[in-house]
């Protein structure tokens, strides 16, 4: 993998989350680590030096909502199609009852005090900068809520700073 500047990327955004996936990965190698497969996210610019941000939502029953609570970054991993069936698993299995990175056949590398996946084709290094649960009284229609929190279980908002972008090949470059 090598660093590459985020100003030099070019894709489609709305393909990379909702259609290709990536993984959410959290923890180090002290304290272990954790990851899901997440299909809603956003990224941009965000706050006065419009850094480059990822927002990511984890419900409250999810293993990995805890490792991104308790470390100070996380990283999106972005897989080539070969893994569309290890990442739908990865989205189904918690990692509470078994160690799902491995039967994924996922190498985790351990760097910057964070985890992600020697096989992933793109990864961003965030940094977390804000964390908050929605609210029912924000929603501003009672469809969203009835269609997607049934349980009223929202999900954490997490903000982070992209730090780092590391990519296998040149596809991502403009």
């Amino acid at each position: 993998m090598k660093e590459i500047n985020i100003k030099e990327m070019k894709f489609n955004p709305f393909t990379l989350i909702g259609n290709e996936w990536m993984l959410v990965t959290a923890g180090n190698e002290r304290t272990g680590c954790n990851t899901m497969t997440a299909s809603w996210g956003h990224l941009g610019c965000l706050w006065g030096s419009n850094d480059p941000t990822a927002v990511i939502y984890l419900r409250p029953s999810r293993y990995t909502k805890q490792f991104v609570d308790a470390t100070d970054r996380f990283t999106l991993c972005v897989m080539d199609k070969s893994f569309k069936k290890s990442m739908t698993y990865l989205g189904t299995v918690s990692g509470r009852d078994e160690n799902k990175v491995e039967k994924a056949g996922l190498t985790p590398v351990f760097e910057d005090d964070t985890t992600y996946f020697a096989e992933a084709k793109l990864v961003f290094v965030c940094k977390k900068l804000y964390a908050s649960e929605l609210k029912e009284d924000g929603f501003l229609y009672d469809s969203i809520i009835e269609k997607n929190y049934p349980l009223r279980d929202y999900h954490t908002m997490y903000v982070g700073k992209i730090e780092k972008v590391l990519v296998r090949d040149d596809e991502y470059l403009g």
